[in-house]
């Protein structure tokens, strides 16, 4: 009935979410109310452990891309599930600093990376750099000598791969701003210069086609080209880069229009052709990373409502207006992205009025869905945004000084805060 898992209806016909009655979450922590189930990030973290198992041996880790949801507790999770962590900020190197997550298990992303977010990163003794252009490369050399310390390195290498999705979350192909090309020889000049620098150690490769994909085939076809990159580095420079990672990026459903690959499939197919590869150019096959991070969270959350209004305009349109919007939800604003909205206080009716949700804020373009069947709405109900776990928070801002919304996890049929709900006092705190 439901696009995730987790949800349910209950004898009040109230939707649920492990095994909690969203309504009644709503009355207890107010709204907005980002809602995480435990049960079902925990799941996906074990069943990508276990594909590495299965196809690779062990020989390789994923890491939790925290830039789709960071915050203390996903860092304990993945570090309790035996994954590292994909950062791509100075804030969230912190995050997972005070969580107490294991250094040596993150990777440090970014294009633009400061020199101070590179001394941080060094001081905290971040596991790897994934160096992004030349410049970052000499900067952080640079840094690294005058620490007296040496900085293990990635490269990002952009495949060339059209990834089909939509553009503005395409980062394989060679016009993006994250990378060094194959195609110009810009990637393999950049892997000659590091090997000659003092401070930095290169072990591993780097790629990413794009987000929220359901083909394997583009996945596949990355690997291959990262392997043949690979096989070139050994074969003309005598230098065997033993770690690959292949980023991220897998789908998830938003809607039942969406089609997920399970994410096992993905996994065998890859592993194929990365062995077969490497068997190809007498390499060993190397250890491998994935960075997902929408798919760990994405299903797992919901983002609840209350409905303050409704406004009729006839042959045009019904607006709803919700008591959140574009302040905790900005992906429709930005990408058109189709949402499930449930009527959580009448799980059980048939969603038959269409109506488009309207947000709190000054802007004609805070919507969070257009023309969506729910179950008829009146003031007062609870509306549940589906698949908001992947950014929603991370993407959330003040704009019209709205607080951020609390974040609760659900386990079971129990509750607690991980995330306060930011105050008005909050929203002044720096203020001069």
């Amino acid at each position: 009935m439901f696009v995730n898992d987790c949800l349910n209806v209950n004898g009040d016909g109230h939707l649920t979410i492990g095994g909690c009655d969203t309504v009644e979450l709503a009355k207890e922590y107010g709204t907005p109310l980002y809602v995480l189930d435990e049960n079902v990030i925990r799941e996906t973290c074990r069943s990508y452990v276990n594909s590495f198992k299965k196809f690779y041996d062990g020989n390789g880790m994923p890491l939790y891309a925290s830039k789709a949801l960071s915050c203390k507790e996903l860092c304990r999770i993945a570090n309790e599930e035996n994954i590292g962590l994909d950062v791509v900020s100075g804030g969230e190197i912190y995050t997972a600093l005070q969580a107490g997550f294991p250094m040596e298990k993150v990777h440090f992303h970014g294009n633009n990376k400061t020199a101070d977010e590179i001394k941080f990163a060094l001081e905290s003794k971040v596991g790897k750099f994934v160096v992004d252009n030349l410049y970052e490369l000499e900067l952080l050399n640079n840094i690294a000598g005058e620490m007296g310390v040496t900085a293990n390195i990635s490269f990002r290498i952009k495949p060339g791969v059209d990834a089909h999705t939509h553009n503005f979350i395409r980062t394989g192909q060679i016009d993006s701003k994250f990378g060094f090309a194959l195609e110009t020889g810009e990637a393999f000049n950049a892997v000659k210069e590091a090997i000659k620098l003092e401070n930095v150690c290169l072990k591993e490769l780097h790629c990413h086609i794009g987000s929220q994909i359901f083909d394997i085939e583009p996945f596949v076809t990355a690997a291959e080209i990262m392997i043949d990159f690979m096989g070139k580095i050994k074969n003309e420079l005598g230098v065997v880069i033993s770690e690959l990672n292949l980023g991220g990026g897998f789908g998830i459903m938003y809607t039942e229009k969406d089609e997920p690959v399970p994410y096992e499939n993905y996994m065998e197919k890859v592993s194929v052709a990365v062995k077969a590869k490497s068997a190809e150019y007498g390499i060993p096959v190397p250890f491998i990373y994935i960075e997902p991070g929408r798919s760990i969270v994405g299903e797992a959350g919901i983002t609840l409502y209350t409905v303050g209004g409704k406004k009729e305009i006839p042959n045009i349109r019904t607006y709803v207006s919700v008591d959140g919007g574009m302040t905790d939800n900005i992906r429709y604003a930005l990408y058109q992205s189709d949402y499930t909205v449930v009527n959580a206080s009448k799980a059980d009716k048939t969603p038959d009025e269409v109506i488009t949700v309207a947000g709190k804020c000054c802007e004609s373009g805070d919507l969070v869905q257009e023309h969506t069947k729910v179950a008829e709405v009146e003031v007062g109900d609870t509306l549940a945004v589906l698949s908001t776990g992947a950014y929603n928070y991370s993407m959330a801002s003040n704009y019209n000084r709205i607080p951020r919304p609390a974040m609760i996890m659900v386990n079971n049929g129990t509750s607690r805060v991980i995330i306060k709900r930011e105050s008005y006092e909050d929203i002044v705190k720096n203020d001069i």
